[in-house]
């Protein structure tokens, strides 16, 4: 890229690529939920999100996300390929093609897989910000993957903690974890699935395909985020817990179609009828107040005008520094 000329004439000559040290740089979680939040106070309705679209492919799966909000549209591309578990390769690659102006053209184009771990990270940091009480947590995270360390680093960032235990398959991997999060300041342990009776907040970030933990454990206070499940067969919470509980998804459409929790917690009459289940905007524009004496959950998807947000909130930092 020619140095010499503007911002504003290398936009004019096509799109900028912005990798993951770019996004890690350019945006904080907390100014991810902000972005977010932003869009709900501006009394955007997800439920007429646009849904996400999967095409299946002789590797896989190809999936793409459009969303459009203002002067911005976009759209995530991302290809799930589990045969590279066993290769070099990433499962899940992609990129997040970015356009604005009123001429809408194209903007950016981001690392895809980066984004989408700000994106999922900040969604569940903005739920349990919303659902649970002030004061200092202690952290409860199942799986030991990219996301499972994501959101370490995100309620990191979020709350006071004052402890973070994780569960893992693998007690070699959990400790690993452990030990990485103990770098950035946190006090980590591997744990148990017991590790719930005293979490105030818990994240489920697995592949998971039946639930995690007994949900009765599960204190009255405490709020259980779940972001592992997004088709009806796959479920990471129990009905003894999403019977007891506050249920939050981002949009009942999507949860409906997508989030196996919810699904399978509506057949079983765990959660009598959807009306019940309260939405992310619902908190946030303020017409859900949360019990104080039951358990939360939220349970997540990701929706396209989530990473529209993020991204239209990490190329407007990065101009700005570039400008």
């Amino acid at each position: 890229m020619d140095s010499s000329l503007s911002f504003l004439e290398r936009q004019r000559s096509g799109p900028v690529y912005l990798d993951d040290a770019v996004i890690a740089g350019s945006l904080t979680v907390r100014a991810a939920v902000g972005s977010m939040k932003s869009v709900l106070a501006s009394g955007f309705d997800p439920e007429s999100g646009a849904p996400r679209t999967r095409l299946e492919t002789e590797g896989g799966t190809f999936m793409q996300m459009p969303a459009a909000s203002g002067k911005f549209v976009g759209t995530k591309l991302l290809t799930i390929t589990p045969g590279n578990s066993a290769t070099a390769s990433p499962v899940i690659q992609g990129l997040y093609a970015l356009f604005g102006g009123g001429d809408q053209r194209p903007l950016a184009v981001f690392d895809g897989v980066a984004l989408t771990n700000l994106r999922t990270s900040s969604v569940s940091a903005m739920g349990a910000t919303l659902l649970t009480s002030p004061g200092a947590k202690r952290l409860v995270v199942f799986g030991t993957g990219v996301q499972a360390w994501a959101h370490i680093v995100a309620f990191a960032e979020l709350f006071d903690l004052t402890s973070v235990e994780i569960v893992g398959r693998n007690s070699d991997t959990a400790n690993d974890l452990a030990r990485d999060a103990q770098g950035i300041g946190v006090h980590a342990t591997a744990a148990g699935p017991d590790a719930v009776k005293h979490a105030d907040l818990v994240v489920c970030a697995t592949a998971s395909s039946t639930p995690l933990f007994d949900g009765t454990m599960v204190k009255p206070t405490a709020v259980v985020v779940a972001i592992g499940s997004h088709d009806g067969d796959h479920r990471e919470i129990d009905d003894a817990l999403l019977s007891r509980a506050t249920v939050c998804v981002e949009s009942r459409d999507s949860a409906t179609r997508e989030a196996g929790d919810v699904i399978q917690a509506l057949e079983s009459g765990a959660i009598a009828d959807e009306a019940q289940l309260v939405t992310l905007a619902d908190l946030v524009m303020g017409r859900t107040e949360v019990p104080i004496n039951r358990p939360a959950v939220f349970k997540t998807t990701g929706m396209p005008w989530e990473d529209l947000a993020v991204a239209t909130a990490v190329y407007e930092a990065f101009s700005s520094k570039v400008a």
